[in-house]
């Protein structure tokens, strides 16, 4: 039985993405929670913050991935801010090799700064926005088992690199 892995870190950094590929390579289950999150509210994030504001969506996701993170052999691919939640946490650390993927705010805002469904940069001045966000979470994201910085590094490089951590465990 093996240990989920939970890959963490900012909006845009590759989690999904990433954590598609390891799962497909390690023969594992892949779970982004957001999607999770999604399907359970019938909803899109961004339509949920709207609607029912975010302490609402801190709670869908607390529930989610704590529920979540009692399965076993997966991939779990946290929202950018499940991580910094306390409870989450504590489990994330306890039970699961946890892997935060690191990539500049250049890069980062590159990224996400055409896509309209991340509720959190909705308005303008999104470098700013995320500047604060990743100054404010990172102290947070180090508590995690190992990092990966990904500039330079394409998707199957990373993913390489996180199955070399999650093997050694």
């Amino acid at each position: 039985m093996k240990k989920n892995l939970v890959l963490l870190g900012m909006m845009g950094v590759g989690k999904t993405a990433v954590g598609k590929i390891v799962a497909r390579m390690q023969d594992m289950d892949f779970i982004d929670t957001d999607a999770r999150i999604e399907d359970r509210c019938s909803m899109k994030i961004y339509e949920i913050f709207k609607s029912k504001g975010e302490k609402f969506f801190r709670n869908e996701e607390e529930k989610e991935v704590l529920k979540l993170l009692k399965k076993n052999n997966c991939i779990i691919a946290l929202g950018g801010g499940a991580f910094i939640n306390d409870t989450i946490r504590a489990s994330v650390l306890k039970n699961s090799i946890s892997i935060w993927l690191e990539a500049n705010l250049k890069t980062l805002n590159k990224r996400i700064k055409w896509n309209k469904k991340r509720p959190l940069l909705d308005k303008s001045n999104n470098y700013k926005k995320i500047s604060h966000l990743y100054l404010k979470r990172k102290g947070i994201y180090k508590l995690a088992n190992h990092k990966i910085n990904c500039e330079g590094l394409n998707k199957k490089d990373i993913a390489v690199k996180i199955i070399n951590f999650y093997e050694k465990k």
